[in-house]
C-alpha cells in the first residue's frame, strides 16, 4: 500500500526569499537574549534580594581611598 506523501521535493528556494546569513542569526540571538534580560528585569521590579546575614548597610558617605597593606604591598612591587 502505497501514500502520496512519499515524494521527495525537488523545489528551487523562492529567489525574493531573504537569506539568513551566520551573522543575522547572531545578532538575532543577541537581541533576543537581551530583550529577555530587559523583561526579566521589569518583572522583578522593586524585589530586593535578602541582605546577607551579618552584612551592615552603610548610609552616608563612603570611605574613599584607604591605604590598606594590599595597596602598600602594590606600591612595593612597584618601586624601579
Amino acid at each position: 500500500m502505497k501514500t502520496g506523501h512519499s515524494k521527495v521535493s525537488t523545489a528551487q528556494p523562492d529567489a525574493t526569499a531573504p537569506k539568513v546569513d551566520r551573522r543575522g542569526v547572531v545578532v538575532g540571538a543577541g537581541v533576543a537574549g537581551a530583550a529577555a534580560l530587559a523583561g526579566h528585569a521589569l518583572l522583578r521590579g522593586g524585589i530586593e534580594a535578602p541582605a546577607a546575614p551579618g552584612a551592615v548597610a552603610t548610609v552616608g558617605k563612603a570611605e574613599g581611598y584607604r591605604l590598606t597593606p594590599h595597596v602598600l604591598r602594590y606600591y612595593e612591587t612597584t618601586k624601579a
